[in-house]
């Protein structure tokens, strides 16, 4: 690969790391206008009318048949089920731990390939890792839970996230298993305007508030969209074909740093020793469940 392309991969991985660490507070600020079903809907609704339509000027391949289906159905999972648990969570915990609490999906990956047929086992340095991990979470969620009982919003954000995390994790997994002559470009566009179809029900059966039109929850929603969606993905996309899977996941650690920093900067969110305590344990659990298991498939 040449250096051009490279310097090209390289921006691409900052732009993830930065761009999607900013969603968090992006959604936190659109949600002061727009209930958290309406949201999802109309920033994937968009996005993916968008992307199809680009792929479509560039004469792409679309999935048919059984695989549009299949890819529709995990595109619900991962960005439907995934991204509205973030949304939900916002509403009871600050953007900078919401992000905290998604860093560790990686368990739920290794988790769930488990469970798969044909998936690769468990082993004791990983589940020790993971262990860990969750106790990290815990130093995050006890306090709250000792002072406010089970009706904690932090116990309610934390367990709504992991449901998230399951359905992101579930949702790739499959995909991943899926042969498809799609390209990942859109594929991905397929996914994003599945789960804002799929959302655009649910916003009418949702018992919500009205849209609360304002300057600010509409210039966020659009943020979403375009920094979020289609540049944000588009850049993993690339940087996932140009740079290893090892140096591309960074993402996963530089993202809530980033949305701690705006949750902090834009509405002041707390974050003391304990949750920088917390972060570290989990960022470390996090890199040794990667490593372990990245070496037993090596083995």
């Amino acid at each position: 690969m040449g250096s051009a392309s490279l310097r090209k991969a390289y921006f691409a991985l900052a732009a993830v790391c930065f761009f999607w660490g900013t969603t968090y507070l992006g959604i936190r600020v659109a949600l002061e206008s727009f209930p958290p079903a309406t949201l999802v809907a109309a920033r994937f609704l968009l996005s993916g009318a968008i992307l199809l339509s680009v792929a479509k000027l560039k004469r792409s391949p679309l999935p048919s048949g059984r695989a549009l289906w299949l890819t529709s159905f995990y595109g619900f999972l991962t960005l439907g089920i995934g991204n509205s648990a973030l949304t939900v969570a916002e509403l009871w915990i600050p953007s900078g731990l919401a992000a905290l609490f998604i860093t560790t999906s990686p368990f739920w990956m290794v988790g769930i390939e488990a469970a798969l047929p044909g998936g690769e086992r468990l082993y004791w340095p990983t589940v020790l890792a993971m262990i860990a991990g969750l106790g990290g979470a815990a130093l995050l969620v006890g306090p709250g839970v000792l002072n406010e009982g089970l009706g904690s919003r932090l116990l309610h954000g934390f367990l709504v996230l992991q449901i998230g995390c399951a359905g992101w994790s579930t949702g790739s997994l499959l995909q991943r298993r899926t042969k498809t002559p799609s390209h990942p470009f859109v594929t991905a566009a397929v996914q994003q305007l599945a789960a804002g179809l799929a959302f655009v029900p649910i916003a009418f059966v949702t018992p919500h508030e009205p849209v609360r039109w304002s300057w600010q929850g509409v210039f966020a929603l659009l943020y979403l969209v375009t920094f979020g969606s289609i540049v944000g993905y588009t850049a993993f996309v690339y940087a996932l074909e140009h740079l290893p899977v090892a140096l591309v996941s960074i993402y996963t650690y530089i993202n809530p740093v980033v949305a701690v920093i705006l949750g902090w900067l834009f509405y002041r969110e707390p974050f003391g020793s304990r949750e920088g305590a917390a972060m570290v344990i989990i960022f470390i659990s996090v890199a040794a469940v990667k490593w372990t298991a990245g070496t037993r498939r090596r083995a």
